[in-house]
């Protein structure tokens, strides 16, 4: 088993495709889909930290799930800030496809790894910040540790690898990481960042985490492989 990543793959959901955003947007998901084929295995894993579709309703992003379910490997989905289709996590679980899972205050285990993740938010200290999103930044603490206690439940010695969509940390605000670090996780993949913010995007080992950031644009729209190469 080897695992992937790739994050914000914003698929169109016939509303909005991601050209407007710049040519190099053209096509994506045909070279997400062309670089997935060529690398991932139905034995792989690939994670999906968030943003996946700009559907609004469950039944409208449906087909976009099929085109990712059709895909190889066993794929994982962590909710993002677009995610508006994202409501019930039994609704959202019983409509996903055979080999496809998503995680919502809870762990799972594939093959003696264990996989974690919540969505984050906006950092206090960061200029967009306000007092609202300081109630949901805490309320996303609290769910990150929700899973991170699962995760450590299912073994706690085994490898543990989480999903977040914002970054988890900045320069002015450790954010999620001291979380991360006081639970032993061994790697670290998120999204959310897109054009000039990819500039500044930490990749590496911060207080013995690994970080990967895998937004798909940033990955020039190829999939990932983090249990192998460093970030």
């Amino acid at each position: 088993m080897r695992i992937f990543a790739i994050s914000d793959l914003h698929l169109p959901a016939r509303r909005k495709p991601m050209d407007i955003f710049g040519p190099h947007w053209e096509n994506h998901f045909e070279r997400i889909r062309d670089s997935w084929l060529s690398q991932v295995t139905e034995e792989d894993v690939v994670l999906l930290p968030g943003d996946f579709t700009w559907a609004m309703r469950l039944d409208e992003a449906m087909e976009d799930i099929g085109k990712v379910g059709v895909l190889p490997g066993r794929k994982i989905l962590l909710r993002g800030n677009h995610d508006y289709w994202w409501g019930g996590i039994g609704q959202v679980r019983r409509a996903l496809p055979e080999g496809m899972y998503a995680l919502q205050n809870d762990a799972m285990e594939m093959e003696g790894i264990v996989f974690a993740g919540s969505r984050g938010w906006t950092l206090p200290g960061s200029e967009a910040a306000t007092g609202e999103d300081l109630k949901i930044y805490q309320r996303e603490r609290l769910r990150l540790e929700m899973s991170l206690k699962a995760a450590r439940r299912l073994g706690e010695e085994k490898p543990l690898i989480v999903m977040m969509h914002y970054p988890p940390f900045s320069t002015a605000c450790e954010g999620f990481s001291d979380l991360l670090s006081q639970y032993g996780v061994d790697k670290c993949v998120y999204g959310h960042l897109h054009g000039a913010g990819l500039q500044a995007a930490f990749n590496g080992v911060k207080n013995g985490v690994t970080y990967y950031q895998v937004s798909c644009d940033g990955l020039n729209f190829q999939v990932r492989r983090i249990d192998a190469d460093p970030a």
